[in-house]
C-alpha cells in the first residue's frame, strides 16, 4: 500500500522531490520504490525528464484504481480503529427483570449518545441464566447478583433491602416496619425456585424460623403485582423492583428480624478480554451508577 500511496503523491505533485518532501522519503528511495512497482507492473508509469514528471497511459490507468483501493483502505482502517477503541461494534448487556425495568435503560440512552455507532442488545433473565449465558459467551456481561461460582469478576455497586409489599389500603398498609413472620399468617406469594428474589426470601424465612408454604411461584414481576392487588396473597421484594410494579396499588414496609438485602453489581468473565464495546460500556455503566451513588450520599460535615 505504501507504494502505491507514492507512486499517487508523485502523480499529483508531477514531482519526486516534491512528493518525497510530503511523505518525508529521500528522493532516492522514492525512485527506488516507482520502479519496484513499475517492474512489478511491467509497465511505465511515469516519462520524466529534468524539469517535468508526466503519467504515462499506463499511469493515467492506475491513477483512479489507486484513489479507489486508498480511499476503501482508509475508511475500512477508520472502521478498524473505531471497533478497537470501542466507538463501533456491539455488546450484549444481561440483566435482573428489576435492573433492567429500572436503572440500566437510563444508562443505556446515555451511553449510546456518547457511542452511537454501538449496538446495545439487552437481555433480562435470572441470575443463574446470566452467568450461564456469560460462559456460553450468548452475552458480554450483566449486572446481576454475585456469582456463587465460576471465574467471574464482579463490582459491587449497591445494596437492595428487601420489603414487605401488600396491597395498597388493605389492613397491612401501616407503614410501619414488619417482622418475617408476618408470613406465617398471609399467603405468601413467591418468585420462581432460581430467582434470586427466592433465594432471599426462603434464607430469610428460615433464619426467622417461620413456616411458609410459597403460592404461584411467579416468574414476572408484574404477576407477582396483579397478585397483590387483587388481593390474594404478600411477598417479600427488593426495593429496587417496586418501580416495575403499579405504584398506588401496592404498598411497602421494611422488613427486620432478620434485615435481609442483596447485592447487585457488574459481572464478566475473567481471563477473557471483553469485546472493545462491550468494555466501553462497562467502563460507562460503572462510572454512572458510582456517581449516581456519591449524588445521592449525605454532604459531610465539616
Amino acid at each position: 500500500m505504501t507504494s502505491l500511496r507514492l507512486f499517487m503523491l508523485v502523480a499529483y505533485h508531477r514531482s519526486f522531490s516534491e512528493a518525497g518532501r510530503v511523505a518525508n522519503v529521500s528522493q532516492p528511495a522514492l525512485s527506488r520504490t516507482i520502479r519496484m512497482l513499475e517492474e512489478q507492473l511491467d509497465a511505465r508509469l511515469f516519462d520524466r525528464d529534468s524539469r517535468n514528471v508526466r503519467l504515462t497511459a499506463a499511469g493515467e490507468a492506475l491513477l483512479p484504481i489507486v484513489e479507489r483501493l486508498t480511499a476503501d483502505f482508509d475508511h475500512a482502517f477508520s472502521e478498524l480503529s473505531q471497533s478497537l477503541s470501542g466507538a463501533r461494534g456491539r455488546v450484549v448487556v444481561g440483566a435482573l427483570p428489576s435492573v433492567a425495568a429500572g436503572d440500566l435503560p437510563a444508562v443505556i440512552a446515555s451511553f449510546r449518545l456518547s457511542h452511537p455507532l454501538v449496538d446495545v442488545v439487552l437481555r433480562d433473565q435470572l441470575s443463574g441464566t446470566l452467568y450461564q449465558q456469560m460462559q456460553e459467551r450468548q452475552i458480554d456481561l450483566a449486572v446481576t447478583t454475585p456469582p456463587e461460582e465460576g471465574a467471574f469478576h464482579f463490582d459491587p455497586l449497591m445494596q437492595d433491602a428487601m420489603v414487605l409489599v401488600v396491597k395498597a389500603g388493605s389492613e397491612l398498609d401501616t407503614g410501619t416496619p414488619a417482622r418475617w413472620a408476618i408470613f406465617a399468617d398471609h399467603p405468601f406469594i413467591a418468585m420462581a425456585p432460581r430467582s434470586s428474589v427466592r433465594e432471599l426470601t426462603d434464607a430469610a424465612v428460615s433464619k426467622a424460623g417461620v413456616t411458609v408454604r410459597g403460592l404461584y411461584d411467579c416468574t414476572q414481576l408484574a404477576t407477582v403485582g396483579a397478585l397483590i392487588e387483587a388481593g390474594l396473597g404478600i411477598t417479600a421484594l427488593p426495593r429496587s423492583t417496586l418501580g416495575i410494579l403499579h405504584q398506588g396499588r401496592i404498598a411497602a414496609r421494611p422488613l427486620s428480624h432478620p434485615s435481609v438485602e442483596r447485592t447487585i453489581g457488574l459481572a464478566y468473565p475473567l481471563g477473557r478480554t471483553l469485546p472493545p464495546a462491550a468494555d466501553a460500556f462497562r467502563r460507562h455503566y460503572l462510572a454512572e451508577m458510582r456517581g449516581d451513588q456519591r449524588a445521592h450520599q449525605p454532604p459531610q460535615s465539616a
